[in-house]
């Protein structure tokens, strides 16, 4: 179930986003870009997962951190707080397109710590790599929509 997330919300509706909005409105290849991944995959992934972390403290701090300590829940709750903070703004912004590139930003630095997290903790089920190679990934597609972003801007 968390690997069909991670691919949906990831990979698939951004791309079928993009692809529907090049294909039905004037908007540059680098707008859909930074607009779809930022509402999908920071937005709804984060909120999604703050929620999940929010209702279930204690199955993520077991499962998902193997920590086995009843007080782990007190810090999920605050994770799932803070993914919550930035999955809303990005959600939103598919309203308020002037907050994408700072959410890209936000996005990027999150998933790109937490893939660099799990390259560190040398990860090793499917669930740990699952995580680790769709963050590196997100990172990476919205360092090349900032560039590319910036440099629009600039010309």
């Amino acid at each position: 179930m968390q690997l069909a997330a991670i691919i949906l919300l990831m990979v698939v509706l951004p791309i079928i986003s993009i692809v529907q909005d090049l294909a039905t409105n004037q908007v540059l290849l680098v707008d859909a870009l930074g607009k779809w991944f930022v509402f999908w995959a920071v937005g709804w992934r984060l909120v999604s997962a703050a929620l999940h972390q929010m209702l279930r403290p204690a199955y993520t701090a077991k499962d998902i951190f193997e920590i086995d300590d009843p007080a782990a829940s007190k810090l999920v709750l605050e994770i799932g707080f803070g993914n919550l903070a930035i999955g809303v703004p990005a959600i939103a912004s598919l309203y308020f397109p002037a907050w994408v590139p700072a959410l890209a930003l936000a996005g990027c630095i999150f998933f790109g710590l937490a893939g660099l997290q799990h390259v560190r903790n040398k990860a090793s089920t499917r669930a740990e790599i699952a995580a680790m190679v769709s963050d590196l990934g997100l990172a990476a597609v919205l360092i090349v929509y900032l560039v590319w972003h910036v440099l629009l801007v600039q010309a």
